[in-house]
């Protein structure tokens, strides 16, 4: 473009000098002109026609990449206004700076393209025009009467003029791209900011919803609330399973049982005599034993279990004669504070009447006036009189006693057992 100006301005002063007369000038232009052949005007006309096509194909680039710069700023255009709105909701995009970050590269690689192919338009507009220019400047100055060689020069300043604002119409494009492209890494640095903020405020103890339940994390694991919880999340098979209730500070293990209409979270189990159930008040608020084996889980976690909503109570009891017995009853269970009391709904034979508080050898809660029960029977257990039922008795060793474990039904029969199995869940289980 340089060029092509330099020659434009050189051609006017020699135009301008050529139209006064000089010594002796006048006669000898007339001959000059007299004697300019026909080749060397066909010449003259044959340059100037590769000028014109030149400059015309020019024109025709210069508008196909201007149009190709007003799609691409369109398109920035409208990414940023998708990242304006993604913006907005920041809180709930755990991706969002992943696909911003592949929108800069998109973009950065695009606004290149556009420099290069501009770099490669001006480089092509100067290659066109510089040796042409020349040339065909010295043919005009000799061949050419003034009048023609000012008309040439007026349409030669037109198109000037017409690449001229074509270039500024392109540095304006650019400009607004490189304005586009500094919003976007703006947003990029603010959303990144936002992510660093969040990983911050990220708590030690944090509480997820999951299928209209509650999960609680402890560090990175999270865990479900009870066993049933875990069988709505797909898990089908029985063995010890690390839960959370909702109102537990720490997680702890539980044994769960699978079934097909939902899980079951054990409380109590018994089956070979290998874990002694007379224990403290301490020891049974607590748990003991194995969740391989026998156990207690502990008055502290069924509280908590049981506090989530309406509950079941399950007991499966096997007799010395082999013989099996399940009796089940919607149930609640009060804190320390009111003895860990029983509430059945409806009342069964097992407990006696309803709100039973749990009794011990060293705590003495039950309603029986004048005997202590936990110490006539050993283990502890909701007492309503001494001789309703006991599962947290000795195991029987064959010979029979007031202490081994024993189960009351309804119609009022004791009856000595050989294993038993306590479990809890929601009461859609049983729905």
């Amino acid at each position: 473009m340089t060029t092509t100006t330099s020659a434009v301005v050189l051609l006017t002063a020699l135009l301008t000098a050529n139209g006064y007369p000089t010594t002796g000038g006048r006669g000898d232009r007339q001959q000059q002109q007299q004697h300019a052949s026909w080749d060397d005007v066909n010449v003259v006309a044959h340059g100037l026609l590769q000028l014109g096509q030149a400059l015309r194909e020019h024109v025709g680039k210069s508008k196909a990449q201007m149009r190709e710069l007003n799609a691409g700023l369109r398109s920035l255009n409208a990414t940023l206004q998708r990242l304006e709105e993604q913006r907005g909701d920041s809180s709930q995009r755990g991706t969002a700076a992943r696909g911003l970050g592949e929108d800069d590269q998109v973009w950065d690689s695009r606004v290149e393209e556009l420099r290069q192919r501009m770099d490669r338009l001006e480089q092509r507009v100067d290659e066109v025009v510089r040796k042409p220019a020349l040339d065909i400047l010295h043919l005009l100055l000799v061949h050419l009467p003034p009048l023609l060689l000012l008309q040439i020069l007026y349409c030669c300043c037109s198109l000037i003029q017409m690449m001229a604002a074509q270039n500024r119409r392109i540095d304006q494009l650019l400009e607004k791209i490189k304005q586009q492209q500094d919003k976007l890494e703006k947003q990029s640095v603010h959303l990144q900011a936002l992510q660093k903020q969040k990983k911050k405020k990220r708590q030690v103890f944090r509480v997820y919803d999951f299928h209209n339940s509650w999960h609680h994390c402890h560090g990175y694991a999270c865990f479900a609330k009870d066993c049933h919880e875990l069988f709505v999340q797909g898990q089908r098979k029985s063995g010890v399973y690390t839960v959370q209730p909702e109102n537990s500070q720490t997680p702890f293990s539980v044994l769960c049982e699978m079934t097909p209409g939902g899980g079951w979270t054990v409380i109590q189990k018994r089956s070979d005599g290998s874990q002694s159930f007379d224990q403290t008040w301490d020891s049974y608020r607590k748990g003991f034993g194995s969740l391989n084996g026998e156990f207690w889980l502990g008055l502290d976690h069924i509280h908590a279990l049981s506090s989530q909503g309406r509950c079941v109570l399950q007991m499966e009891l096997s007799d010395r004669s082999g013989e099996s017995h399940v009796t089940s009853s919607e149930f609640r269970l009060d804190g320390e504070e009111r003895q860990f009391s029983l509430h059945l709904s409806p009342e069964t034979g097992s407990s006696g009447s309803s709100a039973l508080p749990f009794s011990t050898a060293d705590r003495d809660n039950d309603l029986s006036a004048g005997e202590h029960c936990a110490q006539i029977h050993s283990g502890g257990w909701w007492f309503g009189g001494c001789g309703d039922s006991n599962l947290n008795g000795d195991f029987p060793s064959g010979r029979g006693g007031s202490r081994d474990m024993f189960w009351t039904t309804s119609e009022g029969h004791r009856t000595a057992l050989r294993s038993t199995v306590i479990k809890i869940a929601p009461v859609s289980t049983q729905q």
